[in-house]
């Protein structure tokens, strides 16, 4: 099926011709939906922390901080920010030419309060000869969209979300990277003094990642007395994955070669697997909050970071019992009991030995941990906590999208809809094991958790495939805590107009 053309493609990117294989496969057979046990909810899966159980959390992530462990703070940032910016997109291309909708008036009314007014009212003069002010008292709205969008004006519409204006500042006006690093200081400081902050980013805008970073990290460090170092990764080439026409095969393009498109945010396990840290926290991108906000938000993320600490210690102490050999069942029983009420994972029936009974406790316990912070859910897009059952038969928290929910399954459907809580994306990583060493990511990762979606290319339709998603299918083997954390920790920016809430100014 491969020609030599296909083969040398392969090769160049780093692809298995099994792996590509395995892809084309699963566009004929479609990916299993996850079973549902239940959504999950307090008491039920999701942990709610009292005030006294926090000031301990808290402490254990002060004294983990001092000691010679090595914390990360991971961003995937290569998003683009086209889709901030859709309904301005769309007003240019309206056949009329003054504020109509409710976005769009919002947005010309609030136009002053952006933190990238003053680069965008400079743009309009040199573009137009006149201020943005100026062009809107004319009915040139358009142009003021035309130059905050376009390659020849500011470019945002281009740009990734990271290195948009998102917040001003009597001395600066900062962007959501500025942010991170801000913010990363206020949770994850080592003992050293340093904060460690990774970017996954495009290879098209790194270089302006880098760029950014030069120009205002010193200055950073100065203002918040601590020494900063920041990285950067892409998407590996060898993530990719293949696409093919409505027919189930490979979609070529003009000259005859495969086409392969980004595997999706599920390919990032890849680069998260690449930090040598003990400790690693993900937020997205846009998830950031002007200074005045933001101890509520490193409040809660040393909360999450102090229950994560506590139960991985607890683990790693079995795991060293398990291992010394000399150990009683009412000890193993214990240790069941841990695996069943603090990390909410059962198993389907009874052990037929002991010896099976201590390989289930090893196999469950000496794996990546994640506590993740779950909201109240307000109507938000996006995936949520449930009880799922796993390819081994145990069941246990996963994070689920829409696409993994069987659709023709009322009671899976009413769950789903059903959800007191929604996924903000706010996790903290234990990526070690007891003896030190560091877990192969990739190894817990369900291959059958990813899904099919529709593009097209040069007019042709196509079905694309995405990798399990980075904190759905990638982690589904993972020791799962879900803790219940305020909305106020959520505050993203999916379109411009979020930049008007009140959290943002």
């Amino acid at each position: 099926m491969y020609s030599k053309q296909d083969l040398k493609q392969l090769q160049e990117k780093g692809i298995q011709q099994a792996q590509t294989d395995e892809q084309l496969n699963f566009f004929i057979t479609g990916f299993p939906f996850l079973p549902i046990v239940a959504a999950a909810s307090v008491g039920k899966g999701i942990m709610r922390v009292s005030k006294d159980e926090e000031e301990s959390f808290l402490k254990t992530w002060n004294d983990f901080l001092k000691g010679d462990k090595k914390v990360t703070k991971f961003v995937p940032a290569s998003g683009a920010a086209s889709r901030m910016f859709k309904d301005l997109f769309a007003f240019v291309d309206a056949d009329y030419d003054v504020p109509t909708t409710s976005f769009e008036k919002n947005f010309f009314s609030g136009l002053k309060e952006f933190a990238f007014f003053d680069s965008l009212d400079k743009t309009c003069k040199e573009m137009f000869g006149k201020d943005a002010g100026s062009l809107c008292n004319e009915g040139r709205y358009k142009d003021v969209v035309e130059a905050l969008l376009r390659p020849e004006g500011l470019d945002y519409g281009n740009m990734p979300k990271g290195l948009l204006l998102f917040h001003s500042y009597p001395d600066e006006n900062r962007t959501p990277v500025g942010e991170h690093l801000f913010e990363g200081t206020l949770y994850a400081k080592n003992a050293d003094g340093s904060v460690n902050i990774h970017f996954t980013v495009s290879e098209e805008h790194r270089q302006m990642f880098e760029k950014l970073v030069a120009a205002r990290k010193l200055i950073y460090e100065i203002k918040l007395d601590t020494s900063i170092s920041v990285s950067f990764s892409i998407q590996k080439p060898n993530t990719d994955t293949i696409a093919v026409d409505m027919n189930n095969k490979p979609f070529r393009d003009e000259d005859g070669a495969l086409l392969f498109r980004p595997g999706g945010h599920g390919a990032l396990i890849e680069n998260l697997n690449d930090i040598d840290s003990d400790i690693i926290f993900i937020k997205n991108i846009d998830n950031v909050v002007p200074d005045r906000l933001k101890d509520n938000e490193a409040h809660y993320k040393r909360l999450l970071a102090g229950i994560l600490v506590t139960l991985q210690q607890r683990a790693y102490d079995y795991l060293n019992r398990l291992e010394s050999g000399n150990i009683a069942e009412n000890e193993m029983q214990e240790m069941l009991a841990f695996t069943e009420n603090e990390l909410s994972v059962s198993h389907p029936g009874e052990f037929a030995s002991v010896d099976e009974l201590k390989e289930y406790l090893k196999r469950k316990l000496d794996r990546p941990f994640r506590v993740c912070g779950m909201v109240k859910n307000v109507g938000e897009p996006g995936g949520g906590p449930f009880i799922a059952v796993n390819p081994d038969g145990t069941a246990s928290p996963q994070i689920l999208e829409s696409s993994q929910i069987d659709k023709d399954n009322a009671g899976a459907m009413e769950a789903f809809k059903n959800g007191s809580h929604f996924n903000p994306v706010d996790v903290v990583c234990g990526v070690k094991s007891y003896n030190g060493n560091k877990f192969n990511l990739t190894d817990f990762v369900d291959r059958n958790t990813g899904f099919i979606s529709y593009k097209s290319k040069n007019g042709k339709e196509l079905k694309a495939l995405e990798l399990p998603g980075l904190w759905n299918g990638a982690m589904s083997d993972w020791n799962t805590i879900f803790v219940e954390v305020p909305i106020s920790t959520f505050n993203p920016v999916k379109t411009v107009n979020d930049l008007l809430r009140p959290e943002h100014q």
